[in-house]
């Protein structure tokens, strides 16, 4: 009997085993078969993301926009008369897609199949074509920069499929892309095509807004690429910054290029080397070694420091002055800034010791990344520790800045404490119109500051930085002149360099240009670099009415130096005779108005982009107020 019962619980046991296998294996293959059937019925799927956020300027002029342009594909199963009337129809609609050349592109096919890619259509184009049952039309996001190379290594600029590649196109790429919603193409329960849309109620794409000024980038990349191809240089850099809200107003090296048609320049002009290349900053580097000093009460401005008659020897090396002609003797320090000494500012050094000279640095951050919004950046080689013993002949080098490599961005961000009294501000390229002006970030004390400001502005007045001089103004500044690494080993040339600031300002800003291997016209900083900062300088203070005080000096004589500059910068301006119709064509909607405003006309506006039409032509005469029209249109480029 048990026997019975056991051999009938075996059977049932295989059989319910027997019976779970061929369920599951059922299922199994039911979801193949649905899986086979769901991938038959898809053809295509598509992630679209809406219009790319635009890049503005601080003013909210257009840097980078989008021009609509459309991709045309079909799915060619079915290839009918029907089918190829369609085709005949949308060669109708769209003339330069000529019927043998789709009817050629679709023979040969049964999936889907591209008709067309970025294409410029018209609104009455579009809803024709979107009536053609089988042709599909996908909206594309062509990216476009109207004012071509001014700002290009800023703004860097995109992919094939419209992705930041480089500047802030890269660095704020998630932003300006946004989210994307799925686009999907399946057949139908006949076999038809279908586009299957699923939107995403979160889908955006962000605008972002430079700190940027085009005016003052406009005049900085005209006198940068003025001075390199006076001096016949490599390339030049410069950039100007708000000294208490670290926002960055200009920055550019040239030569640069056009983002519209990237691929056609080699790498070297499409970096911001402003940020990603270090190079030994040469003397503008004295200010910090002076500063330290101060900081740390080694010396005051009117300690004095024998100079050798300008020659020193240190470890079997002569130490000696720029201009082998300088016989100095007894020398403030503020002479030795003033008049640049290298034995000088190394008796100070050695005074100060490398300690307490690393820890000035360490609180101007020179060795580190100054973390501005843009891809590259290098935090620059700052060899020693604090607690190395550092050889005397390195400490001098270090004094007055060989041996170790900065940035200008970081030179740039140092004189900027200097210039708002001793606090660190971070550099940004987003507008941030809130002062760093913050006890937390003071790093040297505002005697020091002050003291150090002084000197810099008899560095200007009566040393090396004359060329700087702009009238009624008082300039705080200091060149440089360094020996230029090699990228086959060793020296070769040199880069000059002059960093600046007006003292009587209302806001406190800081301009630095260098001119990379000059080989001609001079190579020395205050006669390569101090005339771009000076030129850039003026252009702010006499065109820029925020930024200016003229407490110095009446309203006539601001008036004067506003003309003066006016007529040097003719290139950068549009100058018209009064009663005569000045010409739009090319601005955009901001620069459009204020040009409107200057001549009493009421403009209409029409559009988005740049003027492509005006109403009444340029050179017309007009009197009294007068009504203008103006079509703006997003400009287009050839690839």
């Amino acid at each position: 009997m048990k026997n019975r019962i056991f051999f009938s619980f075996i059977v049932f046991c295989f059989l319910f085993a027997t019976v779970i296998s061929k369920a599951f294996y059922i299922q199994v293959i039911n979801k193949e078969r649905l899986l086979s059937y769901a991938k038959s019925q898809f053809i295509r799927e598509v992630k679209a993301f809406p219009n790319r956020g635009n890049i503005l300027d601080r003013n909210g002029s257009p840097l980078a926009i989008n021009v609509h342009v459309y991709n045309l594909f079909t799915i060619p199963k079915d290839k009918d008369a029907t089918f190829y009337n369609k085709l005949k129809n949308l060669s109708q609609v769209v003339p330069e897609l000529t019927y043998p050349k789709l009817k050629s592109l679709v023979q040969k096919r049964t999936k889907y199949t591209w008709l067309a890619k970025k294409v410029f259509l018209s609104e009455s184009q579009l809803q024709k074509i979107k009536k053609l049952e089988g042709i599909f039309v996908e909206s594309y996001s062509h990216r476009v920069y109207p004012n071509r190379e001014l700002m290009a290594q800023t703004l860097g600029f995109v992919g094939i499929d419209n992705t930041g590649l480089a500047g802030i196109e890269f660095s704020m790429n998630k932003e300006l892309k946004g989210t994307h919603q799925v686009i999907k193409y399946i057949h139908d329960a006949k076999g038809r095509p279908i586009k299957f849309e699923s939107k995403s109620s979160e889908a955006y794409a962000a605008d972002i807004q430079l700190s940027l000024d085009k005016d003052i980038q406009g005049a900085l990349e005209s006198y940068l690429q003025e001075a390199v191809v006076h001096h016949k240089a490599h390339r030049g850099g410069a950039a100007v910054m708000d000294a208490e809200t670290g926002e960055i107003l200009a920055i550019g090296n040239y030569p640069t290029f056009d983002p519209n048609k990237h691929g056609a320049y080699p790498q070297e002009q499409r970096k911001m080397a402003f940020v990603t290349d270090p190079f030994e900053p040469g003397s503008i580097f004295k200010t910090i070694t002076v500063a330290s000093a101060l900081e740390h009460k080694v010396a005051r401005p009117e300690t004095k420091f024998f100079c050798e008659g300008g020659k020193m020897k240190v470890q079997n090396h002569w130490i000696s002055e720029a201009e082998t002609h300088e016989k100095f003797e007894w020398l403030t320090v503020g002479d030795i800034l003033k008049f640049s000494s290298n034995v000088g500012i190394t008796k100070i050094a050695f005074n100060l010791k490398y300690p307490k000279l690393r820890q000035t640095m360490d609180k101007f951050q020179l060795g580190q990344k100054t973390g501005l919004e843009i891809g590259g950046e290098s935090k620059g080689i700052v060899s020693y520790k604090a607690t190395d013993k550092v050889r005397p002949l390195s400490l001098s080098n270090i004094s007055f800045g060989q041996g170790i490599a900065t940035t200008a961005i970081q030179m740039l961000r140092t004189y900027a404490a200097i210039a708002n009294g001793g606090y660190l501000v971070k550099p940004t390229l987003l507008k941030n119109e809130v002062s760093q002006i913050k006890p937390e970030n003071k790093i040297l004390s505002e005697k020091t500051a002050n003291n150090v400001t002084k000197m810099l502005v008899n560095a200007v007045n009566e040393g090396t930085g004359n060329d700087a001089i702009i009238p009624h103004y008082d300039i705080a500044g200091k060149t440089g002149t360094a020996q230029r690494v090699s990228p086959r080993g060793g020296y070769e040339g040199y880069i000059g360099s002059f960093i600046g600031f007006p003292v009587n300002v209302n806001k406190k800003f800081v301009v630095m240009a260098y001119i990379d291997h000059p080989t001609a016209n001079g190579y020395y900083g205050g006669a390569t670099a101090a005339p771009v900062v000076k030129k850039i300088t003026q252009y702010i203070l006499y065109k820029k009415k925020d930024f200016a005080q003229f407490a110095k000096y009446d309203e006539k004589s601001n008036k004067d130096n506003m003309d003066t500059v006016q007529s040097q910068q003719a290139s950068a301006q549009r100058v018209f005779a009064p009663g005569f119709m000045p010409s739009f064509a090319g601005l955009d909607k901001s620069s459009a108005m204020q040009l409107a405003q200057d001549r009493s006309i009421q403009i209409e506006i029409n559009g988005f982009g740049v003027v492509t039409k005006q109403s009444i032509p340029s050179g017309t005469a007009f009197t009294g107020k007068t009504n203008l029209r103006l079509e703006f249109e997003a400009p287009t480029y050839a690839e």
